[in-house]
């Protein structure tokens, strides 16, 4: 089963993540069409991971680049054109393995109820 990755930095605010994965996916489609194609028509898994700040998540996308996985950077021009989310191809998911998922814990969500 493949998946799209997005890697998204967890020291911004929730709803800032949210809409910088939905640009992260744009990016990739219009960068990697037929590799979104695939998944899409295929599998349409999604992950959504974290990276701790924006020098991490470049770090990680300079890192599976040169790896020769497919990986489309988004900046935000309301952030000083920031890198805030990558999306990242099926290929590159041993490479994202060690990342945590996005997102508060479920222990978390039981202490705010």
């Amino acid at each position: 089963m493949e998946k799209l990755f997005v890697v998204i930095r967890s020291d911004l605010a929730p709803g800032l993540q949210l809409a910088q994965s939905g640009h992260a996916i744009v990016a990739f489609q219009h960068s990697y069409p037929r590799i979104f194609e695939d998944w899409r028509d295929g599998s349409n898994n999604l992950v959504i991971l974290s990276a701790e700040d924006e020098a991490r998540l470049t770090a990680l996308a300079d890192h599976l680049t040169s790896k020769g996985v497919a990986v489309a950077r988004f900046h935000e021009p309301d952030l000083g054109d920031q890198m805030t989310a990558i999306s990242v191809g099926p290929a590159g998911r041993r490479l994202l393995s060690s990342l945590p998922l996005a997102g508060p814990r479920p222990s978390d969500c039981q202490q705010a109820a």
